[in-house]
């Protein structure tokens, strides 16, 4: 990936994993672009997932995380945005799949589904794998949107 920022969002369910990711990417010396939200109070989940999906899409991310309660919600409102290509993942088998065959750039957890530490490995995984590209690259210009 390519040093950019990594853009990162959460509703008020996914807030506290999202406030650990941020210390385990920064721990990973990645620049973090916070879009919140900014405590545990109630937000809807929609407004979170646009604002990351916006920023990978225009290029101030160089990818994107979005916590919710599931991680459904708030990747369907990613992925409203033609560019993101954001992928519900619940270990490291998922997220290193969803980069390399699927060529995701939004990773999104459920709060409520996984714990921290599988989340922070899915995190890991998911910023170091590279898609694959070959008979994947076909199948994601299918999708619409590279």
């Amino acid at each position: 990936m390519s040093g950019k920022p990594v853009a990162i969002g959460s509703d008020h369910a996914g807030y506290e994993m999202k406030e650990l990711l941020i210390e385990e990417l920064r721990a990973l010396r990645r620049e973090v672009l916070d879009l919140g939200c900014s405590g545990p109070e109630s937000v809807d989940y929609p407004d979170f997932g646009k604002a990351v999906a916006a920023a990978v899409a225009d290029g101030r991310a160089e990818c994107g995380v979005v916590v919710c309660g599931t991680g459904i919600g708030i990747s369907i409102a990613a992925n409203r945005n033609p560019s993101a290509r954001a992928a519900v993942c619940h270990d490291e088998t998922s997220a290193r799949l969803a980069r390399e065959h699927n060529d995701a750039n939004v990773l999104a957890l459920g709060a409520r589904l996984i714990g921290t530490e599988v989340a922070k490995g899915c995190l890991r995984v998911f910023l170091a794998t590279e898609f694959a590209g070959g008979r994947h690259a076909a199948r994601v210009a299918k999708l619409g949107r590279q």
